[in-house]
């Protein structure tokens, strides 16, 4: 799709994001031609769009933010997913992770918690021409069990613990990307081996807004 408003400048400075991401140590080429197309200054406010394509996480309302891309590029790597895989979203938030994922070919169920923040993304994703998500209000900590297993589930707020729900409904050999952590949080990865049997690893520290349960509704 061709965007009136997503001009030969924000694609200059996309393709220096990329470069400065592979410096960085991102070695997935999927996910580097993934960022390189994202239009990531539809997704923030007018005050921040100047600096869209900095490796900077901006605030974007009720209390959120969007993640640095060096942030989506980690967890869309250690996702270990490919085009045509289902993959769960806890936390759409603005909806960049979302359209990075899309662009890989995912097939995404994404919940988001914050009503203003889903009924945001219900509009943008799609009049971007991101079509390959479905959206969802509601409890992260619950996932969405009726459409499990999923091939991989990435959590993109803060969780105190490992979610145990969620952990149920990874298929069988795929992944949760999740960052674990009260204050100062790890990006981890959980693989499913068996039925009850998991495997856990370590991708160093990390920093995002806590994963909440319920659902925001506005009073």
């Amino acid at each position: 799709m061709i965007l009136e408003n997503d001009s030969f400048r924000h694609k200059g400075l996309r393709a220096r994001l990329v470069k400065e991401l592979e410096a960085k140590g991102v070695a997935s080429a999927e996910v580097l031609e993934a960022i390189g197309k994202v239009p990531r200054h539809l997704f923030l406010d007018s005050s921040f769009v100047k600096f869209a394509y900095r490796d900077m996480a901006f605030p974007i309302g009720a209390g959120q933010t969007i993640s640095q891309p060096s942030t989506v590029a980690q967890q869309s790597t250690l996702l270990n997913v490919k085009a045509g895989d289902r993959v769960l979203e806890v936390g759409t938030g603005s909806g960049y992770q979302a359209a990075v994922l899309c662009e890989m070919g995912i097939n995404l169920f994404s919940i988001e918690r914050q009503p203003d923040l889903y009924n945001k993304c219900k509009r943008l994703l799609p009049s971007l021409g991101y079509s390959r998500v479905r959206f969802y209000l509601g409890d992260g900590y619950e996932g969405l069990p009726d459409l499990a297993p999923f091939d991989g589930i990435v959590v993109t707020a803060g969780a105190a613990a490992i979610p145990q729900k969620l952990l149920l409904q990874i298929k069988i050999g795929g992944y949760m990307v999740v960052p674990v952590g009260a204050r100062v949080q790890t990006m981890t990865r959980i693989k499913r081996i068996s039925e009850d049997e998991f495997e856990k690893e370590a991708f160093g520290e990390c920093a995002f807004v806590p994963m909440l349960s319920g659902v925001a509704w506005n009073k």
